[in-house]
């Protein structure tokens, strides 16, 4: 798939993320009770990971759920964001398409409030010093906050930054999960995803695969998420 990027999109990729993308589709699910599963949560971010523009991933829920509308046969409600992934696919390309052919960019959103930003990585910080052996995860994010005059200037590239330490800080605490744990949860994520497998391609799965995985993993061990996308 065709990635959008351009000089101010993906700011718009964090802006009420997940709160606009949930409240979407259960408009479109025409039930405001439903709450999304671990796995759709996990697509969201992948989506988010992926560059997919907000607005690719609502006109998507749309054209999903107005293709099951049409349907003569309705065996069962959609109960998963899986269930919209190929359409979803489909606005990106469409959207990316249009850039490309037109040179446009999208407007510039205005950047996170710096002293946002600052409580953020303190938070983070603090957090990762408080989880014993994570200490060179930690300093980074320190260090990145003691400069963060610097770092302000480029969110984009502070993002991906802290996206790289999440990597990092994912990585040495699936070395502390017993085997029986891991299992478990790769159990559960095939349980979830087993009925999508279908209607993904490989490259989408391994994302969603990981994507999932990782957070169970920082939910396990209550570490912070170092994004910005989960500033508060």
């Amino acid at each position: 798939m065709t990635e959008l990027k351009d000089d101010g999109s993906w700011r718009l990729n964090y802006f009420n993320y997940f709160t606009e993308v949930e409240e979407h589709f259960q408009r479109a699910r025409g039930s405001h009770l439903f709450l999304m599963s671990p796995l759709d949560w996990a697509m969201v971010e992948s989506w988010k990971n992926s560059g997919i523009p907000l607005e690719a991933v609502l006109r998507g829920i749309d054209a999903a759920f107005e293709k099951w509308r049409s349907r003569k046969q309705k065996t069962q409600m959609v109960n998963s964001l899986a269930y919209c992934t190929q359409a979803v696919m489909k606005e990106a390309e469409a959207m990316a398409n249009n850039i490309a052919s037109s040179g446009a960019a999208a407007a510039e959103e205005s950047a996170f409030p710096l002293e946002s930003v600052k409580a953020h990585l303190g938070k983070c910080a603090e957090a990762l010093r408080a989880a014993a052996g994570y200490e060179q995860i930690a300093e980074p994010v320190e260090a990145l906050l003691a400069s963060i005059e610097v770092h302000f200037q480029n969110l984009e590239e502070l993002d991906q930054r802290l996206t790289a330490l999440e990597d990092k800080m994912s990585a040495i605490a699936r070395t502390r999960l017993s085997e029986e744990v891991l299992f478990a949860m790769r159990r559960e994520l095939e349980l979830q995803l087993k009925p999508y497998r279908g209607k993904m391609t490989a490259d989408q799965l391994i994302r969603l695969e990981k994507t999932y995985l990782d957070k169970k993993v920082y939910d396990h061990f209550r570490l912070p998420r170092l994004s910005l996308f989960y500033m508060t």
